[in-house]
């Protein structure tokens, strides 16, 4: 059963549970979220504080109130899921992608290191290095991201499937976990606006230099090295949500 802690506003305790609960994919479109009423006995708040936290969720874009039935999720795909959140979900669900949510990868082969991957990954530039291109979709066929994951070439002994364009069902990083007994511990990622290039549009089917949202990630093993350097594109108009407590100034 959930509980509250006094470490930040019990209602943004509440939007947290319930907002991984969406990203996860335990939660999907259309789905009932619980009423005021059941929060509050839930998780032992006051109705008010339940009734804020439903408001907060409505505000995100993450639900909606239908009359008759209540609130219910209603993201319209409108989320982009990090690394980060496929590894949650991974780890929560035993999925990495929401309902109606697929990857199709598009090439799995070795190929020379440019110099920011070789730097990302350890390795000299030019040293063969696994990538994989993958596209997500939604369930109506329409595609949400396109991405490029590169993993240093002298996985491929212990861990081959990584050059296979056969989807990993587990995912990468817990395949490559199960095969060599490297554990990704951390997940560092970086967003920034930019402008689609070619290849990128010709995935997503927008045109050349429309704003998309692009991100990079790395999986860091318990050693420090980094298991799984990747760069991702996304469709505008799809969030990415974070959460992070202020330190008080000393």
């Amino acid at each position: 059963m959930p509980t509250i802690e006094r470490a930040e506003p019990p209602y943004l305790q509440v939007v947290r549970h319930i907002r991984e609960q969406i990203k996860s994919g335990a939660l999907k479109d259309g789905d009932p979220v619980p009423s005021a009423r059941e929060i509050a006995r839930t998780w032992g708040v006051a109705l008010a504080t339940a009734t804020k936290a439903l408001t907060t969720l409505r505000a995100e874009g993450l639900t909606r109130g239908v009359s008759g039935v209540g609130t219910i999720v209603q993201t319209k795909g409108a989320l982009h899921h990090s690394a980060q959140d496929r590894s949650i979900a991974m780890h929560r669900t035993g999925k990495i992608y929401p309902p109606g949510h697929y990857a199709k990868i598009r090439t799995a082969a070795l190929s020379p290191t440019p110099t920011h991957v070789a730097d990302a990954l350890g390795i000299r530039e030019g040293t063969p290095a696994i990538r994989r291109q993958r596209t997500t979709y939604r369930a109506d066929d329409t595609p949400i991201s396109t991405s490029v994951s590169w993993f240093d070439g002298t996985l491929v002994a212990g861990a081959p499937l990584l050059l296979s364009t056969e989807r990993i069902v587990q995912g990468t990083a817990r395949y490559i976990e199960e095969q060599t007994g490297r554990l990704a511990v951390m997940t560092y990622v970086q967003h920034a606006a930019g402008f689609a290039a070619e290849d990128d549009a010709v995935e997503l089917r927008i045109p050349v230099g429309s704003a998309v949202l692009m991100s990079r990630n790395r999986f860091v093993d318990t050693e420090g090295a980094v298991l799984e350097y990747g760069e991702s594109t996304a469709l505008p108009g799809h969030w990415v949500f974070y959460e992070y407590t202020n330190e008080e100034a000393e």
